[in-house]
């Protein structure tokens, strides 16, 4: 270890930080790398780091970089850091040397680039280099990085020893008008320092997107250069969706191409295979200018309109030129560009078994764009918003691709989907009938097919509208040169007065629907496909649309309408009513009835006033109880008169309400348990002054990791073990203070006091602290009682018992640290003066009140989603059923998303040990 990382060493507790130890760094191959860490400490800043010499160069940008040349961002020169430090993201806790969050923000290769030259496939020349420019101060370099490119500069000033200055050169990629810090999201995992200030951190154990070297990933194989690749084509769907399991990109009105580039010399394919290259010379230029030694490119090439519209009518003027002066004036007139959307091969390897995230965070360093050259950005989850963009903006549609897909060359996948305003797509012409009237020179109607899998050309219809008398007399001439005097199709169609020709046309045609019998139903002619193989005509029957699996729902404008409609009647001041909600109708009764009586200056409320509360927050609510088994506890008379607890219901219920019947190990037998899929339900369970939802940890749902498991939940116990909900979402963290006021009475449970529940919250960051060492993402609430709960949400790969034994793991370890303040002891005698840290709330059948669930306290309490810098700085009743809409306002759903930040516990235990 050089004396540099000595001193990084000195800096750190490693048993209490999860930042790599330094180590001795094995060799590297390829280009340097760089990386930039946004950190955020005691004041913001950027980790400015750059490879050289096995070590990272290490300066803290406070203000960021620029791409502004005007800037001149002060960047002060700090130890070097392991090289292990590039992938570093999550909380360095507090007390630790740089206490605070960091994320990825940007990473990359680079080169020196002084005078011009550059030694990307040098490394040991690009070190030298580096190694120079730091012995006099000044350092020139060409960034590759996903949101840093071109050429940089750091200059040592004269006013301190490690003071220097970053600033970005003269090239196409200055800008002085984008803030390139407002993408602050990390290039690895995604996050944002404001997630991981909410407890959501990265996880160790699950591929993040930042790759940058084709060796960094196991899928990638060892290959020679390719002399040609068939492009992956996408299926037809239905309508769009949105998931965060696909990406989403705009569909482009072009011609497919793939490039294959080797040691400058580009050469295009089209999608018939075809060498393209000559046609677009300007195009070919730039490519050849890539950095990469080899390079094979999926894209679009596109021509634009004076809106700056894709437009293929405007390319099909360029696709059949052969002649040199003509492809040479059309290449001025018509000017196109390349999209590019995937990375197929680089430097030796074959990247299509890769994931397409892992694909496209390779693309995203390895191109360099250009006027005529660049990167086709998509959208992540959001699906319907990217498709209703597109659409307005003039485009086709949208292409959503499934995020963990291989490039499957040649095949039409479904792990690719397009998205389309106008259901269109390629057909093969067959044949023509004989037109009349002013047809009569030309033809009434093409006959068209698709190939099905045993490559005979299937009848699908024919298409008479959607010509002009330019294409009609266009069409005749090419259908006369392939006339023929056998019927191409396998079986022949019963077509009056038909004309065979050979089956070499491909033509796009929009329709209404495919029938079931493969015939189309009002088609109309779009144009000629002459770039496409008539082979891969092939029916394609239109897919249903993925089930979603968003944990965040839309809040269409329906339910927005029927919130309106139930608040409106429970305006009503009558005692009972019938609500209509949904095309669903409740009785409701008893609605002045008081549930919260008057104290301490607080205002009674009402099963009335419960209702509008439920109403007000479903929207937030209930995602988070949608497809979990309740456990109800209904209070009557009010939080002060008999109240009683119902897990399993046995009466008949009405349509609206979902159940689930399971096995109960209590009652040896099945038991219909409710669930609260849907305001209705929400509403009715209100009118059965149910005041508290207590809901399981795990769902009968499978999306969407859960499809490995059963979804037979009665007959067994055998059953229900194998089943989802043995499966729980979350590892959850009970912690109760047993810190009593003095006015409980004799046996009673420790009432509310603010000694009490600062102890609790100074538990709960301990709590955290111990879970951001295992890179666990973790989010409390407040119970809404006397304590807090902390939820860490998992994959579905253990069972109860097996997280229980986690939890308790964990818990030995918080006790093993804090023992005056934690205890776990069950006795409860031997609890006073603790925190009582609960393993055993994770059990099949346990519940806690979900969140945003009111409590039968006086003050009519809610639990409450916390900012983890809130814990400690409020008070469980600031939180009730009067405040929480007004927050709900002001903040959000804090845990929106929450299983979109699920971890695998299962591969951090058999890896990782707490730190100590």
């Amino acid at each position: 270890m050089d004396s540099m990382l000595e001193e990084y060493g000195k800096k750190r507790d490693f048993a209490r930080t999860t930042e790599p130890a330094p180590e001795q760094p094995s060799p590297n191959q390829g280009p340097l790398t760089f990386v930039v860490q946004k950190h955020a400490a005691r004041q913001l800043h950027y980790d400015f780091r750059l490879e050289v010499d096995g070590a990272l160069k290490s300066w803290p940008i406070p203000k960021g970089p620029s791409l502004n040349r005007q800037d001149k961002r002060l960047a002060m020169m700090v130890e070097d850091h392991p090289l292990e430090y590039a992938t570093f993201e999550g909380v360095i806790p507090k007390g630790e040397y740089g206490a605070g969050q960091v994320i990825v923000w940007d990473a990359g290769t680079y080169s020196p680039d002084e005078d011009g030259r550059l030694s990307w496939d040098d490394r040991e020349e690009a070190g030298r280099r580096m190694q120079e420019g730091l012995s006099k101060g000044k350092l020139s370099f060409f960034l590759r990085g996903q949101k840093l490119k071109g050429s940089w500069t750091l200059v040592k000033t004269r006013r301190g020893e490690n003071e220097w200055l970053l600033i970005k050169h003269k090239d196409r990629f200055a800008d002085a008008e984008r803030d390139i810090l407002e993408e602050d999201a990390s290039v690895l995992s995604g996050l944002t320092i404001e997630d991981l200030r909410a407890g959501r951190l990265p996880d160790r154990s699950r591929r993040g997107g930042a790759r940058l070297k084709p060796d960094d990933i196991p899928e990638a194989r060892r290959a020679p250069f390719p002399a040609s690749l068939a492009p992956m084509l996408a299926s037809l769907t239905d309508k769009p969706f949105s998931d965060p399991r696909w990406l989403f990109e705009p569909k482009l009105d072009g011609v497919r191409a793939i490039a294959l580039i080797k040691d400058g010399h580009p050469k295009l394919l089209s999608r018939r295979g075809l060498d393209a290259t000559a046609q677009y010379p300007a195009l070919a230029q730039e490519l050849a200018r890539q950095p990469e030694r080899e390079l094979a490119l999926d894209g679009e090439i596109v021509a634009l309109d004076e809106e700056g519209r894709p437009s293929f009518q405007l390319l099909q003027q360029r696709l059949n030129l052969t002649r040199e002066a003509d492809i040479r004036s059309a290449d001025a007139r018509i000017p196109v560009l390349y999209y590019v959307f995937d990375l197929l091969y680089l430097n030796g390897y074959d990247l299509r078994p890769m994931h397409l995230l892992d694909r496209k965070s390779l693309l995203e360093s390895a191109l360099l764009p250009s006027e005529r050259v660049r990167l086709l950005e998509g959208f992540t989850e959001e699906g319907e918003a990217a498709y209703t963009a597109a659409v307005a903006h003039g485009l086709e549609g949208v292409v959503a691709k499934r995020a963990d897909s291989p490039y499957e060359s040649g095949r039409r996948s479904r792990n690719w989907l397009k998205v389309k305003a106008t259901l269109s797509d390629e057909f093969v012409v067959g044949g023509y009938t004989a037109g009349q009237g002013s047809r009569a020179h030309t033809f009434g109607a093409l006959l068209l097919g698709y190939y099905d899998d045993a490559r005979c050309l299937v009848y699908a219809g024919n298409v008479g509208s959607g010509f002009d008398d330019r294409s009609l007399a266009d069409l005749r001439q090419l259908l006369d040169a392939i006339r023929s005097d056998e019927c191409p199709f396998h079986e022949r169609p019963s077509v009056k007065d038909a004309t065979w020709v050979r089956p070499e046309l491909v033509t796009e045609v929009k329709f209404a629907q495919i029938t079931q019998d493969g015939r189309l139903r009002a088609p109309v002619f779009l144009r000629l496909r002459p770039d496409k193989p008539p082979s891969e005509a092939r029916h394609s029957a239109v897919v249903p649309a993925p089930a979603t699996a968003q944990s965040r729902p839309a809040r269409p404008a329906s339910l927005e309408k029927n919130l309106e409609s139930v608040l409106e009647q429970l305006g009503n001041t009558a005692e009972k009513f019938t609500l209509k909600v949904q095309g669903q109708k409740i009785p409701l009764n008893n609605l002045n009835k008081e549930f919260w009586p008057a104290i301490d200056g607080h205002q009674a409320l009402t099963k009335r006033d419960l209702l509008v509360y439920l109403a007000g927050v479903s929207p937030y609510l209930l995602p988070h109880l949608r497809d979990r088994p309740l456990s109800l506890t209904r209070y009557p008379d009010g939080i002060y008169g008999e109240h009683f607890y119902q897990k399993h219901w046995d009466n008949p219920l009405p349509a609206f309400v979902e159940s689930v019947r399971l096995f109960s190990e209590h009652n040896e037998g099945d038991q219909e348990y409710l669930m609260c899929n849907n305001l209705p339900t929400l509403l009715w369970l209100g009118q059965l002054a149910d005041l508290e939802l207590h809901t399981w940890y795990s769902r009968v749902s499978p999306e969407p990791d859960g499809h490995h498991l059963s979804t037979e939940f009665a007959g067994s116990v055998e059953n229900i073990d194998r089943s989802l909900l043995n499966f729980p979402d979350f590892m959850v963290f009970d912690l109760d203070p047993y810190i009593y006021s003095g006015r409980e009475a004799k046996g009673d449970e420790p009432e509310l006091n603010r000694k009490a529940f600062a102890k609790t919250c100074e538990v709960a960051l301990w709590l955290k602290e111990l879970l951001d060492s295992l890179s666990l993402s973790s989010f409390v609430k407040t119970s809404g009682r006397t304590g807090l709960h902390i939820y860490v949400p998992i994959l579905r790969w253990l069972d109860y018992d097996a997280v229980r034994s986690a939890c308790q793991t964990i818990g030995t370890f918080l006790l093993r640290q804090h023992p005056r303040e934690v205890t776990m002891e069950w006795m409860v005698e031997k609890r006073t003066g603790k925190v009582f840290f609960d393993h055993n709330q994770n059990a099949r059948g346990k519940t806690l009140a979900s969140v945003y669930s009111p409590r039968p306290l006086a003050e009519a309490t809610v639990s409450m989603p916390l900012r983890w810098h809130e814990v400690g700085k409020v008070y469980p009743t600031e939180f009730t059923i009067l405040t929480t809409p007004d927050r709900l306002r002001q903040v959000g759903d804090l845990w929106a998303g929450i299983l979109d930040a699920k971890h695998d516990l299962k591969g951090l235990l058999d890896s990782v040990q707490p730190a100590g």
